[in-house]
């Protein structure tokens, strides 16, 4: 026979539903059976309610937090960019350090997720355009291939735009 589940045990498992969003993998995380973890999150849906509430409050309490030492931040960063530049530190480190730097550098300053966000923006706004284009000009058969076209071809100037 099974062993029951303590309360505890459940409030973890609605918990680690809560931050993982899958049935699936808090059975996995938590050794019981993906039909126990439905049926303890569906059977307490006021506590899985609070855990989510708790999860969205903690994210807004951690980006406050980090907004305020913001500052501070910047100017450790501004530090260590400066030693970065040091030619004589440049000149001592090997290459595969010099070659790290570079590489974390480049990522985090040239990767900037924000340019990826406003480029996915565009790229619906765009598609979205296209699709009104098409619909008002066409049949429905004939606007659906052409809209795939049109999709491919958006799709590709915004992949060259942004290689450039």
């Amino acid at each position: 026979m099974a062993q029951r589940l303590t309360d505890r045990q459940k409030k973890k498992i609605i918990a680690d539903y809560v931050e993982l969003g899958s049935y699936n993998a808090t059975a996995k995380k938590n050794g019981v059976s993906r039909n126990t973890v439905k049926k303890i999150v569906m059977g307490d849906s006021e506590s899985a309610t609070k855990c989510q509430q708790k999860k969205e409050q903690n994210t807004l309490d951690m980006l406050a937090y980090m907004e305020k030492r913001k500052q501070k931040a910047q100017g450790v960063l501004d530090k260590y960019l400066t030693a970065l530049a040091n030619p004589d530190k440049i000149e001592a480190a090997k290459l595969s350090e010099v070659a790290t730097a570079m590489g974390i550098l480049m990522d985090k300053f040239i990767n900037n997720p924000l340019k990826h966000e406003v480029d996915q923006q565009k790229l619906e706004i765009e598609l979205l355009k296209l699709e009104s284009q098409i619909k008002d000009n066409q049949p429905d058969d004939e606007a659906e291939d052409n809209f795939m076209e049109a999709l491919n071809d958006t799709a590709a100037q915004v992949w060259d735009n942004g290689e450039h």
